[in-house]
Order: structure tokens, then sequence, then C-alpha cells
């Protein structure tokens, strides 16, 4: 039971702050710290608290290509959103959300008939990041002008929407193996919820541009992984669970402080 209240916790909280980040700061800068593993650290987390440091393990190195199934889940759910955006907002969400499950279907049924290694899977993943950066710059950065109130009735929604997809993922874990748990541990956790709430409340350009930023911040979920595979073995997975998030934050100050330091030199 606390463990359940656990993932309840972490997952509302993590998905209500990046909504209202996208509100405030804006979709763009949501997108980017979208890439910080907070949903894949829940997730690898809680399968190694209920299934075991060697499951958790295997878990963490196809949860890489998991990430490239949702590259692809984003990419299905920009193009189908895209094409449709005349029709009604809870049919645009329907559609693009059927497109995007498929995609991530598909990938992953891929990718799981592959022995991948640490290397190799990291390998994949880096040059799919490099891919759907160039698949996602022509979108235009939008922003949100107009902001949705928070009542009671949209906090419990955001939450609700949350908590349920953390949940079922989680509790899968034992059913479907750690192939296909590392493989669904990659799964946009925090950033579909935040997609539904963003399109319903602001429409579709707000999500594109979420979706143009997520890959220029994935480095973050990518040196996550790697540091999670190597430590859980080593010192367990709370000390494991502990640097790698160092690591990735180490990661994206260096990365913004680039972007910074890029933007100047334009201005300059």
């Amino acid at each position: 039971m606390t463990l359940l209240f656990a993932k309840l916790a972490v997952s509302i909280g993590v998905v209500l702050g990046l909504s209202w980040l996208a509100e405030r700061a804006g979709p763009r800068v949501a997108g980017v710290l979208s890439g910080y593993p907070l949903g894949t650290a829940m997730l690898l987390y809680f399968i190694g608290i209920e299934q075991g440091v060697a499951f958790a393990s295997e878990s963490a190195i196809y949860s890489m290509p998991g990430l490239i199934a949702t590259l692809a889940f984003m990419y299905a759910y920009f193009q189908m959103s895209r094409r449709i955006c005349d029709k009604p907002v809870v049919l645009q969400i329907i559609l693009s959300s059927g497109a995007a499950f498929a995609a991530f279907v598909a990938v992953s049924w891929i990718c799981q008939h592959f022995d991948f290694t640490l290397i190799t899977a990291a390998l994949t993943l880096f040059v799919a990041m490099m891919v759907a950066i160039v698949l996602f710059r022509g979108i235009e950065n939008a922003v949100i002008l107009r902001r949705v109130r928070l009542t009671k009735r949209v906090v419990v929604f955001r939450a609700a929407t949350a908590a349920f997809i953390v949940l079922a993922i989680s509790g899968a874990a034992a059913l479907i193996g750690p192939r296909w748990a590392g493989l669904f541990s990659g799964f946009p956790v925090t950033l579909y919820p935040m997609i539904l709430i963003i399109h319903f409340s602001y429409g579709a350009e707000p999500v594109h541009t979420l979706i143009r930023n997520f890959p220029r911040g994935m480095g973050a979920l990518l040196v996550y992984i790697v540091a999670v595979t190597l430590s859980y073995p080593v010192i367990g997975i709370g000390a494991g669970t502990l640097l790698a998030f160092g690591v990735a934050t180490f990661y994206l100050v260096l990365y913004t402080t680039f972007v910074w330091w890029r933007y100047r030199g334009s201005q300059a």
C-alpha cells in the first residue's frame, strides 16, 4: 500500500508540475525538461523494488529501445494531429493517440526481437535522437498566451490521468517480462498525460512545440539509463537511482548552458 501511494504521489506531482511549467515558462522549456528521466526513473525504480535488481537492470537496457518507440509515438502523434487540426479537439486527441500508440507498439515489437547490449542500445538510441531532431526541426515553437484557470476539476483530471498511466505500466511488469517491461518503461509516462492536458486545453500547436523539443533533452534520459544499468547491481536501487539522477542533472545543466551560450553568441 505504501508503494502504491508513492507511485501516485510521484506521478501526480511530476505531471502537474510539468503542465504548470508548460503554461508559465512555455512548452519549449517543458519539452526539453520532459527529457529529464522522471517517468522512466519512476518506472525503473518501482520495477526494481517489486521485481528485483537483476530484473530492473535488464529492463533498463531495453528501456533505451523503448525510448526509440517513444520517439515514434511522438512523431505519429504530431503527424496525425497536424493532418486533422480542423476536427473537434476531442476527436483530434483520440485519433492522434491511437496513431501514436500503434507506432509505439509496432516499434517496441520490432525492438524486442533484438538482443541489445548496453552499448548497442545506447548507440541505437543516440542515432534515433539525432534523426528525431532533424525530423522535428521544422516545427515552429508556439507559446501559450491564455492559461486555463486551475480549478479543482482541472487538477483532479490531470492527476487521475497521470496516476492511471503509471500504475498500469508498472503494475504490468511482472506479467510481461523484463524485455517488454523495459520497453514500456520508455513510454512517455509523464509527457503523454501532459500532452493530453495541453492539447485539450490549448490545441495542437503547443503540443507540437513540446514534441519538437523533447529529443533535445533526451540525452539526460540516455545517461540516466546507462548509470542505472551499471550501478543497480553494484550499489543497489536506492543509491543507484540517486547516482543516476546526479549524472542526468549534470548533463542537463551542461546542455542548457551550451544552449544559452550559443543563443548569446547569435545575439552578439
